[in-house]
């Protein structure tokens, strides 16, 4: 011992540990998996509808094109085509089927074809790439073809890289 620093008995300053957690995850996972389900059940419908109205409108085809990082993403352009030629959306709105966060019941609103062009996009990205807005973020373009009846994705994730390099001399 070292007569200045002499040892002294020091009670413990922390907490008694948390009391483990009472909730059932697996029963959180499989309710957000029967969620998912239904979610994904209810696309195939709202993409026809959309497709339908695409085609009644006119519009061949629909590009969106998105961007985002440091925790914020948003849709930055959507702009309808027929043929080559740049149209402007019409008025027409169609059925949208979709679950709100705080009812398990299917709530079905009437959008404009632009509205549900923009909700299908944003639903893809979540479903594809979760958290696209995150940190470096990412950015890219959805084609909505209606001949093909198709939804194209490009997707660019952004990330910061670092390279080591050693050198003995």
């Amino acid at each position: 011992l070292i007569p200045e620093f002499p040892m002294s008995k020091i009670e413990p300053t922390l907490a008694a540990p948390m009391a483990p957690s009472r909730i059932d995850f697996a029963a959180v996972l499989a309710r957000q998996s029967e969620r998912d389900a239904r979610i994904a059940a209810l696309r195939p419908a709202n993409k026809e509808r959309l497709f339908d109205g695409l085609t009644a409108a006119g519009i061949t085809h629909v590009t969106v094109c998105f961007d985002g990082y440091g925790d914020s993403g948003q849709v930055e352009s959507i702009a309808a085509y027929a043929g080559e030629t740049e149209v402007v959306f019409p008025k027409t709105e169609i059925a949208y089927a979709a679950l709100t966060w705080d009812d398990p019941e299917v709530e079905t609103r009437a959008l404009s074809l632009e509205d549900v062009v923009e909700q299908l996009a944003y639903d893809l990205l979540s479903d594809t790439h979760g958290g696209w807005e995150n940190n470096d973020g990412a950015y890219g373009e959805f084609c909505f073809d209606a001949r093909a009846r198709s939804i194209h994705l490009e997707f660019n994730e952004r990330f910061t890289s670092s390279e080591l390099t050693t050198h003995d001399f």
